[in-house]
């Protein structure tokens, strides 16, 4: 996390006793604003400064002596300069060597100078300094001081990796290289390659050139690896079912783990807004709500492990042995299924080349300040569509939703319909669909269709965000689990309808609720046929799967 650093006064001098004073006066005055840095060494001074700059620190003012047996006091502030452009610079001269302080003023730029010996302080030292650096202050822009992400706007892993840091919650700042000086600037301070890119700088002055995410969590102390073999119950998948499941879990001194392959949240936790969510009247982001009820649940003692996905669920005895990508796995004595859904792809020629280069499926909040004073195009009639329009248009110049019906009033609720309506930079294109993407390296261009009359139209489109429905995050399940014709699991009594159902259940009594056909296995939220799709419904299941999971476990 980012922390504040105090800008630094750098004095230098070869003379120790000089040097001596210098420092105890400049603590004397600035300490509780700056950050006083001595040394007696120009050339060590000089090669202290990029590894300073790389580290996100700032020079305010440089104090230097002139005649130095390494270099002159001029020679190393005009080198200086070159690294802290913006810091103020101090000669320290003897009365003789006046002449070349006022030489040095024209020539290099120098500030001020000040003759030796500088007593009283209060007198000759301070006050000069202090003007400095009021004038300094007035004019500096504070550098941002954590996380900074420099890559292209429109490279799908750069786009990968910024959601990654949003999702969670690690704040952030995103340096373009096609726009943005300072970019170039840490390129070339980092000696970093556009082969490197994306690329992480860290506070602590540390690059990942172009991580995966699975690097880039262990790098920022997120924890990867399981910290047990046994678990009572294991959670797979951190959105609102997930999350709700692990609080009650941990609450209720469950060993509990909950898993996430992405960051936590699903779905909902990329939401600029949830309106109607209990308790909350005036609404709250997916982001807050994820990190209040994250944060809830590893206080009650769940354990999260971050960017880890189950690909294999393999029934030992009354165990479940959960094998991870990474080739690790724990054994759990039941387990939770609340993976969600992803949102179904558009079938529109050429989106699929634009994933991450202009086409986003979902909210894409960290992507709305590119957003600003452009065409943006939203394709979808449901809340998440609308919810992400509304967001949209504080930042573009336009928010055009594409919807196949008339109009919005069978598939949006009437609070965000009205929202839309109030909103002049809004505009819904009714009867009408994306039928191509088009463009270069980045999206450009779309073709849109008037269902009814097939007329086409080609229009300038810089972004297109997707909400067309969703399909279950049910692909990599390995288990003989049974699933309705579109892939979502089925639990409960629904399980009688399939003829399979009897030889795979072997337990006396009827699966729970919740149940799946294996018992002991569990699925919660939108993965789960038949629920409902509201964030407080799937909160509402993660809760009562860790009751069906107490009742299970007094069996086994």
């Amino acid at each position: 996390m980012a922390t504040d650093k105090k800008p630094i006064i750098f004095s230098i001098d070869d003379d120790p006793q000089v040097l001596r004073s210098l420092k105890s006066d400049l603590r004397n005055e600035f300490k509780n604003d700056y950050r006083i840095i001595s040394t007696d060494s120009a050339r060590d001074a000089l090669a202290s400064l990029p590894e300073l700059k790389k580290q996100g620190e700032t020079v305010a003012l440089f104090l230097s002596d002139q005649r130095m047996p390494e270099m002159l006091g001029v020679d190393f502030l005009e080198q200086a300069k070159v690294i802290f452009p913006e810091a103020k610079r101090v000669l320290l001269t003897a009365y003789s060597d006046t002449e070349a302080a006022i030489r040095a003023i024209n020539n290099v730029g120098l500030d001020h100078y000040l003759l030796k010996p500088w007593d009283p302080p209060v007198e000759k030292l301070y006050p000069v300094l202090n003007d400095l650096l009021d004038n300094w202050e007035s004019n500096h822009t504070p550098e941002f001081h954590g996380i900074k992400l420099i890559g292209y706007q429109y490279a799908p892993k750069s786009h990968e990796i910024k959601d990654f840091l949003a999702g969670n919650l690690f704040p952030y700042q995103w340096l373009d290289v096609d726009g943005d000086e300072r970019a170039k600037e840490l390129m070339d301070l980092h000696q970093l390659e556009h082969k490197d890119l994306p690329a992480i700088l860290l506070e602590d002055g540390s690059v990942l050139p172009s991580p995966s995410t699975s690097e880039l969590a262990a790098k920022l102390g997120l924890v990867t690896q399981a910290r047990e073999e046994m678990y009572d119950v294991a959670i797979i998948g951190a959105g609102p079912a997930g999350l709700a499941a692990a609080v009650y879990g941990g609450s209720e001194g469950l060993r509990t783990l909950l898993i996430e392959r992405r960051a936590p949240g699903g779905q909902a936790g990329t939401s600029s807004r949830i309106e109607n969510y209990l308790g909350f009247p005036n609404g709250l982001s997916g982001s807050d709500l994820t990190h209040r009820a994250l944060t809830q649940a590893t206080r009650l003692g769940a354990e999260f492990l971050s960017t880890q996905g189950v690909d294999k669920i393999e029934l030992e005895n009354n165990y479940k042995k959960l094998s991870f990508s990474d080739g690790n796995h724990v054994y759990a004595k039941s387990v939770i299924i609340a993976t969600g859904v992803d949102y179904r792809k558009l079938p529109a020629k050429g989106a699929d080349q634009f994933t991450g280069a202009g086409v986003y499926y979902g909210a894409a909040i960290t992507e709305a300040n590119a957003c600003r004073n452009k065409q943006i195009y939203v394709v979808g009639g449901g809340n998440s569509a609308g919810q992400g329009a509304v967001y949209l248009s504080k930042f573009a110049q336009k928010v055009h939703i594409v919807i196949r019906r008339e109009d919005l009033s069978s598939t949006m609720s009437a609070y965000l319909i009205d929202q839309i309506n109030a909103i002049p930079n809004i505009e819904v294109l009714g009867k009408t669909e994306v039928i191509e993407a088009l463009g270069h390296e980045s999206l450009e261009c779309i073709i849109l269709e008037n269902i009814e009359t097939k007329a086409t139209e080609q229009v300038k489109a810089d972004s297109l965000f997707i909400f067309i429905g969703t399909r279950p995050a049910t692909d990599w399940l390995p288990v003989n689990l049974l699933l309705d014709d579109k892939g979502f699991i089925e639990t409960g009594k629904e399980l009688k309808q399939y003829p399979q159902f009897k030889s795979i259940w072997k337990h006396q009594r009827e699966p729970f609720l919740l149940e799946t056909c294996q018992p002991g296995i569990f699925a919660a939220g939108d993965v789960r046929a038949g629920a409902m799709n509201r964030v407080a419904s799937a909160v509402g299941e993660g809760a009562m799967a860790i009751k069906f999971v107490h009742e299970y476990l007094a069996e086994v």
